[in-house]
């Protein structure tokens, strides 16, 4: 038996034999060839390409009627690195100048080009490495005449373990079949978690070496939760999973009973419980799950993996059916964050230091006013059609929120012109997720409607701890002292001008942090649609006059270390209440 540690990607227990795919260190052998079969490699090449590119648009396609346009769209990029002039020209004079078969040659031009990625310091542009990969793994199949059962044609559940899970690989799976995932690489961002908690399916990423040290029909848990897999259990330790697996089955599925009951103190105090997507079919999960509406749509999936950038029109549908399918219900639209972790090749972002810190999000739409008025317009068009709230993102001061909400009006403007209908009485929220503007959320709260705190950055932020460094993971810290004392300042303050206050981020998605978010008088949580049930039940558990009572407690410890050990134990009594009353 062994134990390997990952990123926990999707929360859940998976327990079955292990489907390995192709690892990512295949050796492609060097193999010279004669000046005069030249010309047949190149076209052997071609040809291969041309294949390649066959079977990406059939895929597009059959994605693009199962499952959507938004999941079609993620193979854009692999058409886009198939296409690349730079890459072809390369391989073809390599091979004129080297003698060298092509998926020799191809090969090694991709891993210089993978190489390269790696070496920049930016989460996104290194998850798109996969897209590299998936792309060279099948122009290298096609190249060497092999095949591959498709993951589609699986007849048994399995645990899949790879190096990556491309988007083609996640996109095709038959969920009755594919019951966890295990990845070497990846993130809480790449398209592996994304799809694993799409499919709510037990994942665990980032584990360096899982494709080395499984084999194929390998027993292995993955613990989606802790971001553990145990490769080849002993009999002792597979009965302990498979009991802590039917418990949360168990607590799942009592969980399913909160779905339609209101999110409602002991005391009757009222808050909104949201969920947070990045894709509109994802709609289908939060109302599953009891969501109030929806606290956070990251809208800057629409732009990425693409050519070119989304129509007013295209986003308009896009915006307009989330709004129907959710109405009466509330939706808040968050304008693109691009930058940072999320980038657009064809608008030629350059390359920063600090991306994080750098041209992204309200500062990139301010500079680009056409670009932004487009989304403006759609969104706004889609106010017609339901409950639809608008926020801003990473506003750093009152000048930023003036200049967008000067956009916004010329938006208004141009739509009223064109005759095309609209909510004039949209509500206008930003983002407090930079500690300026937390620090001066008195000047910004008259300007908006809303507030929604985004924890993520703010934390990072607020205590100088890069959120995606491994090697200060431990630093990141929620319950920080100063992140709650800044939390405090946000509602105080909002609720001192008469605007409410939301949450999002991972910090409003940890149950033992329920307590003092409901403390602090937050009038709205939004997380991810699989912890609404447990979110809610906690708040249906307890008086706002005790959550009160635990805010103000854990203001007054000294270390965040402190505050998650009290909450914790909060947590563990609240659930053995709640056990102790069916």
């Amino acid at each position: 038996m062994s134990v390997l540690n990952g990123i926990a990607a999707s929360p859940g227990i998976a327990i079955g034999r292990v489907f390995l795919l192709d690892s990512q260190d295949r050796a492609i052998p060097k193999k010279t060839i004669k000046e005069s079969a030249i010309p047949r490699e190149i076209t052997r090449f071609q040809d291969a390409l041309t294949t390649t590119r066959a079977e990406i648009l059939g895929i597009r396609d059959k994605i693009s009627q199962e499952i959507g346009q938004e999941h079609a769209d993620i193979f854009n990029a692999h058409l886009m690195v198939l296409e690349d002039r730079a890459i072809i020209e390369e391989v073809m004079e390599r091979i004129k100048k080297e003698k060298l078969t092509s998926e020799y040659i191809f090969s090694q031009v991709l891993k210089k080009y993978s190489e390269s990625f790696m070496k920049i310091n930016d989460e996104y542009l290194r998850e798109r490495i996969s897209d590299i990969n998936d792309v060279g793994r099948r122009v290298i199949k096609n190249l060497l005449g092999e095949q591959r059962a498709p993951l589609s044609d699986l007849k048994d559940k399995v645990v899949i373990v790879a190096y990556d899970l491309s988007p083609s690989d996640t996109a095709v799976m038959h969920r009755k079949n594919v019951i966890g995932f295990a990845t070497d690489i990846g993130g809480r961002t790449s398209h592996t978690a994304i799809m694993a908690k799409s499919l709510e399916i037990p994942a665990v990423v980032g584990l360096e070496s899982a494709t080395r040290q499984i084999q194929d029909g390998d027993t292995v848990v993955v613990d989606g939760s802790q971001g553990v897999v145990v490769v080849n259990p002993t009999p002792a330790e597979l009965t302990k999973y498979r009991q802590e697996q039917t418990r949360y089955q168990e607590v799942s599925k009592g969980l399913k009973k909160f779905r339609d009951l209101a999110c409602i103190t002991t005391d009757g105090r009222r808050i909104e419980l949201a969920a947070n997507i990045e894709l509109p079919e994802e709609t289908i999960s939060v109302l599953s799950h009891g969501a109030d509406g929806i606290g956070l749509y990251r809208t800057e999936f629409l732009y990425m993996n693409r050519p070119d950038l989304p129509s007013e029109e295209e986003q308009y549908q896009a915006y307009k059916g989330v709004v129907t399918e959710m109405a009466p219900k509330p939706v808040i639209i968050r304008t693109f964050d691009l930058g940072g972790d999320k980038f657009l090749s064809h608008l030629e972002m350059p390359h920063e230091m600090n991306p994080f810190l750098g041209w992204r999000a309200i500062r990139f739409c301010l500079a680009s006013p056409e670009i932004f008025k487009i989304q403006l317009r759609a969104i706004l068009r889609a106010s017609a059609h339901g409950k639809l709230r608008l926020m801003y993102p990473m506003i750093s001061g009152v000048g930023e929120l003036r200049e967008a909400n000067k956009l916004l009006q010329q938006a208004k403007n141009e739509l009223s012109a064109r005759k095309i209908r609209f909510d004039e009485n949209t509500e206008v929220g930003a983002m407090i997720e930079i500690p300026s503007a937390a620090l001066t959320c008195d000047i910004l709260a008259p300007e908006v409607d809303f507030f929604s705190i985004g924890t993520n950055d703010l934390i990072q932020y607020s205590i100088a701890v890069d959120r995606i460094n491994e090697k200060i993971a431990y630093l990141y810290e929620p319950a920080h002292p100063a992140v709650l004392r800044l939390l405090k300042t946000v509602v105080e303050t909002g609720h001192a001008n008469n605007i409410w206050v939301g949450i999002c981020g991972e910090m409003a998605g940890d149950p033992a942090l329920t307590p003092v978010l409901l403390g602090l008088g937050l009038d709205e949580i939004s997380t991810s649609p699989v912890m609404i049930p447990e979110i809610k039940k906690i708040i249906r558990s307890m008086s706002h006059e005790e959550a009160q009572q635990v805010t103000q407690y854990v203001m007054t410890l000294r270390t965040g270390e402190e505050v998650v050990n009290f909450l914790k134990m909060k947590y563990q009594q609240i659930a053995r209440d709640s056990q102790s009353k069916k």
